[in-house]
């Protein structure tokens, strides 16, 4: 039980997450830069890859796919915990695959972004990997 409330504690904070920062991708302008010129320059030029799309978009279709993935691993960790817990405990890795991809996020964080979704990383990091812990031994 403590094992399935871990797995459900870590998905919620990914997937809460993830959905506020679908809403700041496409609400409020949380990630227009303060400098208005900068947005000008990103939307008039191209990345060197493609001429089919402005870094600007390639920005927001960045931010909206990275909130898509939190929300959909989100997802699937609460499927499994709320629904096949007798698969996890059988097969624990499905525990460490989750635990391992929240490091690999919270590394993100630590490196490229800032507090709050390190934070919130951290203790998803923390519950999955406890969990796994727990199914394993």
């Amino acid at each position: 039980m403590p094992e399935q409330i871990l797995l459900v504690a870590g998905a919620l904070i990914f997937g809460t997450l993830g959905l506020i920062h679908l809403i700041c991708t496409f609400a409020g302008g949380a990630f227009a830069p303060r400098d208005a010129a900068t947005r000008t320059a990103m939307e008039s030029t191209s990345p060197q890859l493609t001429r089919e799309t402005t870094m600007w978009r390639a920005w927001i279709g960045f931010n909206a796919s990275h909130s898509l993935g939190a929300i959909v691993f989100a997802v699937f960790v609460l499927l499994l915990a709320l629904g096949h817990m007798p698969l996890l405990r059988a097969a624990p890795v499905f525990a460490w695959v989750a635990a391992l991809n929240a490091v690999a996020w919270l590394w993100l964080a630590r490196r490229y972004w800032f507090r709050v979704p390190f934070v919130g990383l951290l203790l998803a990091s923390l519950c999955f990997a406890i969990a796994a812990l727990r199914l394993s031994f």
